[in-house]
């Protein structure tokens, strides 16, 4: 039992550790749970990709693609390209801001929110990178208790991305002028070009 819930433990810190870095998906939700705009939808998509991409890891599936180094490098062309026309998007927010407005969604936002995260999480090589090849080389290094430390890893991944959703509601008040907006639009636009750039860069 000691040694399951050590497992467990190790696997929710190293999944913390990985998830938790400024990226291009924590940027989008952070937004997302901003303007209050299917943030339901952005977290459960992000966790339960996360549990996948954790199982195929966890079962030894990163040990298989990596004999197939030309998808990642397919993977990050698409997925860099991607980042960077979001990223041009978001900086022409920053000449054109608006403050929040806390109404309700609509079916195009959400429909939006929705595709725009499914390509931010799948188009991402770093997502393969650290989910399915590192955490599954860790965990592989738990043995029978490998499917716990991913468990675990899972557990974090939920925890962190249901926080940075629904805790995002606490700046909606600091966030309601546009220059605050042109503050965080401006972060998004520089971490998307940036990842962008590093990602077509490196393909």
């Amino acid at each position: 039992m000691t040694n399951a819930l050590s497992a467990a433990a190790a696997g929710f810190g190293t999944g913390l550790s990985l998830i938790v870095a400024i990226g291009a998906q924590n940027a989008f939700v952070l937004r997302q749970g901003i303007r209050r705009d299917a943030v339901l939808a952005v977290v459960g998509i992000c966790a339960l990709s996360d549990a996948l991409l954790i199982a195929l890891g966890v079962g030894g599936v990163g040990a298989v693609v990596v004999a197939w180094p030309g998808v990642l490098k397919a993977v990050g062309l698409v997925g860099g390209a991607f980042l960077l026309c979001y990223g041009v998007l978001a900086a022409r927010r920053v000449f054109r801001p608006a403050a929040l407005h806390a109404g309700g969604e609509t079916a195009g936002s959400r429909r939006r929110a929705v595709l725009t995260c499914l390509a931010m999480t799948w188009l991402n090589p770093h997502v393969y990178l650290d989910t399915v090849f590192l955490l599954g080389s860790i965990a592989a290094a738990h043995g029978p208790l490998r499917w716990t430390f991913g468990l675990g890893a899972v557990c974090a991944s939920l925890c962190w991305f249901t926080a940075l959703g629904f805790g995002a509601r606490l700046l909606s008040r600091f966030l309601a002028k546009p220059s605050a907006w042109r503050v965080l639009d401006g972060l998004v636009a520089a971490t998307m070009i940036g990842l962008g750039a590093t990602l077509v860069a490196g393909a």
